[in-house]
This record gives structure tokens, sequence and C-alpha cells, in this order.
């Protein structure tokens, strides 16, 4: 008797996860509730899996040997409860995938802020190094159709805690936790020690020989670290003092041990600005290392790394205004990192799906460095409250045409208009790229 699997969610996580299960021989169908894409509809078709859209069918669901649900289907859906009610075992895309991974290494990078910017940087410097790698997760493909279509010896996987939350043995060679913020918070029922938990996971299956990398200079993960039964061996990254082992900044220079090695480079010398992306940078050294890539290489892919569309992307100079696109910014903290980079004044565009935000934290800097404020969203209420008395210039628009034609209107010459959203884009957008995209647009339409 084949092993039923369901997949719930056929996006790019579920459609892989189903090309994988179809080809090692399991039972498979896959249930959406809304409707499915043409390219994954296509896919489905083409492979002979079946599936239903628009709608969950319990009685085809729940006969489930196991369920693997899309990272997007909250646990207090009524199916998931359902489904846990009869005991059901639930696991994540990037579970499933890691059974049939064989000898291949993983490189798992979760955390609240800078994970796609360290799982990109890593896996050009792996790639410069001459590995045979892929990029997989949250970018690029998903994991498991990467196992089954092409398989690598070593995956680069961008890992965010809903992931996490349905793993049982996943087990990455080398894990990396950028920082822990709150977001999300409103599916951790609004308690940030869930969220913390989640993130911890990463290193749940870790043995001594395989490594953890965290930021020392990060108040929640030191705080919290000692909570774990953490088995693996330790990297840390800091730029507040020298270590032993693990990455550190001084004098302007990074410095990277590991094992015996030690290797020098001038920050001015990395293609990434910002001290964000000095952390992102020194996580993908060590993480680097970690898998034996030369020293000679990762220097080079320091240097030659280009960043990525929507994080702090440059879209346009006009009459002296420089529009940067950072619609990747969904959480405070994303948006916090941005105004910290900033020289010039700046006109922000802020907005989108709440997920719990506490504004408060951006006070400083906006009093610092923002002349006006554009908001983006179909709720703006909370912004009003948090900046209306810092603030004076804030108008209300409802798309990014309006936004863009809004902002350039505020600014002078030698300003910045940036979006920066701090919200999720759910509520006038697909989703974080089509906001950057539609951004992008208007810019080029002024």
């Amino acid at each position: 008797m084949k092993k039923r699997l369901v997949i719930l969610g056929a996006g790019e996580s579920g459609v892989g996860a189903a090309l994988l299960a179809k080809q090692k021989g399991y039972d498979v169908f896959v249930s959406d509730g809304g409707p499915i894409k043409e390219k994954y509809r296509t896919e489905l078709q083409e492979n002979e899996i079946d599936f239903e859209e628009n709608q969950h069918s319990a009685e085809r669901i729940l006969n489930a040997g196991e369920i693997m649900k899309s990272p997007g289907i909250p646990e207090k859906n009524e199916l998931v409860k359902k489904i846990r009610a009869k005991g059901i075992n639930v696991i994540s895309e990037i579970e499933f995938a890691y059974r049939y991974k064989g000898n291949s290494k993983i490189i798992a990078i979760t955390g609240s802020n800078g994970k796609t910017t360290t799982t990109a940087l890593t896996y050009h410097i792996c790639k410069t190094g001459g590995a045979d790698c892929a990029m997989v997760g949250n970018v690029g493909f998903s994991f498991a159709k990467q196992v089954a279509m092409h398989p690598k010896e070593l995956y680069v996987a961008e890992i965010s805690s809903f992931q996490l939350d349905d793993i049982k043995t996943f087990r990455p060679d080398v894990a990396v936790l950028t920082n822990i913020t709150e977001d999300h918070l409103d599916r951790y029922e609004y308690k940030f020690e869930n969220y913390i938990n989640s993130k911890f996971r990463v290193t749940m299956n870790q043995q001594p020989e395989d490594i953890f990398i965290y930021n020392l200079d990060d108040d929640v993960t030191v705080k919290t670290i000692s909570n774990y039964p953490i088995k693996s061996t330790l990297a840390p990254i800091t730029m507040s003092k020298e270590l032993p082992q693990g990455a550190y900044l001084l004098n302007a220079k990074m410095h990277l041990k590991w094992k015996t090695e030690e290797m020098q480079m001038s920050i001015e010398d990395f293609a990434v600005k910002g001290k964000h992306n000095q952390y992102n940078s020194m996580a993908a050294g060590l993480a680097a290392s970690a898998v034996d890539i030369r020293k000679e290489k990762i220097r080079e892919a320091l240097q030659t790394f280009e960043s990525l569309e929507h994080r702090m992307e440059p879209v346009a100079t006009i009459k002296n205004v420089e529009f940067i696109n950072d619609s990747k910014a969904t959480n405070i903290n994303s948006t916090w990192f941005a105004l910290e980079s900033m020289e010039k004044p700046v006109i922000l565009i802020l907005g989108g799906v709440d997920k719990g935000n506490d504004y408060d934290l951006l006070k400083d800097l906006v009093k610092e460095k923002v002349k006006a404020i554009v908001c983006m969203g179909t709720e703006n209420r909370k912004i009003h409250e948090a900046f209306g008395d810092i603030v004076s210039l804030m108008v209300n628009t409802d798309n990014t045409k309006d936004a863009v034609q809004s902002a350039f209107h505020f600014a002078n010459s030698g300003d910045v208009v940036l979006l920066s959203p701090a919200c999720a884009s759910f509520d006038l957008f697909k989703n974080y790229e089509d906001r950057g995209n539609q951004f992008k647009q208007a810019v080029k339409e002024l």
C-alpha cells in the first residue's frame, strides 16, 4: 500500500513537495483553499498529480498518512485543528525535502531580518568558491523541487519560523540565526517567547559536529540561548570584541577565524553597505568557511555581490531626488535598518497590513531623518498615532502611483524617497515583489 501524503497549499513549496513525493512513489493529493496559479496547475497536471482548488475536502484530507502544510496556513485554521485532533503527522516542506537529500549538506539561514540577504550572499560565496550548490527555501526554488529535479551537493536554504514549526528530523550542517525581533506575533498568540522558540528550532537536531552561527550583539538571542539544549559547535559574530573563533569587526576590519585559519578584510571592500550588511557579510563569510570555502574566494565574493531586488534597491534619481525600493521591509526592524543607513533627508512611504507593529521603535530615527511620511495601505491609523506629533507632513494614499507622486511633491533636491513599508503587502498587492515592482513602475512614469 502506497503511503498517502496530502499537501495543503499549491504554491512553490506545495507543488515542489508534490513533485518529490510523486517521484518517491507516494500516493499524493494536493488541496488548495484558493485558486491555483496557472504555472503550478500545469505542473501538477503534467505530472499527473491529483489536486483540488478553491476548497478543502475534509474527507479526502483526513485519510492522509501524513500531511505537509504550506507555511502560510496558521494553526488556528479549522482544518488544521481537525488534523491535529486526529493525530495525523504534520510536516513542513523542508522536513520532507530533508528526508531525500542524500549526503548533501545544508546551510539553513533564519532570523527576523537580514536572512534573504545573508542567504543570497552565502550562496554567492559558495558558488564563487566552486561549490555545487543551489539557493532554496523562501528565495529561489522550493527545496523539495530542487531535490527532485536537480539535486546538489550543498543547499543554502532560507527558512522561516513557520517552516521550522513543523520540522521533526531536519538537521542543518550549518545553522545561521541572524537576529530575533518581534515579527509575526499574530501567528504566535502574540507571545514573543513562542516566536523565539520557533527560531531556535533550527538547532534542535544539530550534533556537536554541526555549527550554529549566531549574533552576540542581538539582545534577544543572547538572553535566551541558554534556554535551549544546543549541542552544536557555537560560532558567534560580533562588532563589540575579539573572538577566538567566529567573526568580529574591529577598526573597520572583518576578522574571520575558523579552525586554524584567519582571514581579514576591510569593510570598505564589502559590496553591500550599511551596518546591517556588515553583520550579514560576517554571517555569510563564516557559514562559507564552515563548509570549507577558501578564504580568497570568500574575499572575492564579498566584493562582487550585487544586492537584491526589493531590498534597498536604487530605482532612479529624478531632479536630484533619489528613489529607493525597500519593499522587502515587511516588519519594523527592517525599516529601522533602512532608515539607519540613510544619510540624506527622507520622505518615507509606510504602511500595509500591520502584524502587531510597535512603531515606537522607529520614533527616534524618524525624528532625526524623516521630513514627510506617505501612508500607503488600507489601515493607517496606527502610523498617524505614532508619528503625528513628530512629522508635520503626512498624507494617506491607497495606491502606489499616488504614493510616489505625493512623495515626489514633498521632496526637494538632495532628498531620498524611501519605500520601506514595515508591513506585509497583502492589502493592496499580491506580495512584496508586486509592491516593489509597482513602485518602480510609478517612479518611471514620473
